[in-house]
């Protein structure tokens, strides 16, 4: 069994500990509870023939651990990027972090989620929003860490493309 290391990257408040929650365990709790530094989860799939065990790092959202943030990176197999869809101020955030990891960690295979699926009647970011991101190659997925929806999918497909899985496989789409 190979072993990844997965980082989830976003601001406050986007559903990253709600998201590792449901990849991991299938719960979803409306209790926000602010990750302080990093949490580190693991679970085991399928990933080209191949069992991984990724080892997903939950860093925290606050500016107040941004430079300790950076060297949590470090190591990482695969980045996903996670947005809350109800505001469109976190596509800001996403911009700046992937332009730092660009920088220091060219190549690392990334996928942008767009949480909080389940309120897409509220959501503010549209689908032009995400097309700067889809120019410059990162795939957009639209997620629900309160249903599930499109959960497992997204660190399945990054799990795939960490392993050296095709990089035209589709998932369903924002």
């Amino acid at each position: 069994m190979i072993k990844k290391k997965v980082c989830l990257i976003g601001a406050y408040a986007v559903g990253k500990t709600s998201l590792v929650r449901q990849f991991v365990s299938g719960m979803f709790s409306d209790n926000y509870l602010s990750t302080v530094g990093v949490k580190i989860d693991q679970r085991t799939v399928v990933a080209n023939g191949q069992e991984v065990r990724l080892m997903v790092w939950d860093l925290a959202g606050s500016d107040e651990f941004q430079s300790v943030r950076k060297s949590y990176l470090q190591g990482a197999a695969g980045i996903l990027y996670v947005a809350d869809g109800t505001r469109a101020e976190t596509l800001d955030t996403i911009r700046t972090e992937r332009e730092e990891v660009m920088a220091r960690f060219p190549g690392v295979p990334s996928l942008l989620l767009i949480n909080k699926h389940d309120l897409v009647n509220e959501w503010e970011v549209e689908a032009k929003d995400l097309a700067r991101f889809r120019e410059e190659g990162i795939e957009v997925m639209s997620t629900s860490a309160r249903t599930g929806e499109q959960v497992a999918e997204a660190f399945d497909l990054l799990a795939r493309r960490m392993c050296g899985g095709s990089e035209n496989e589709t998932q369903r789409l924002v």
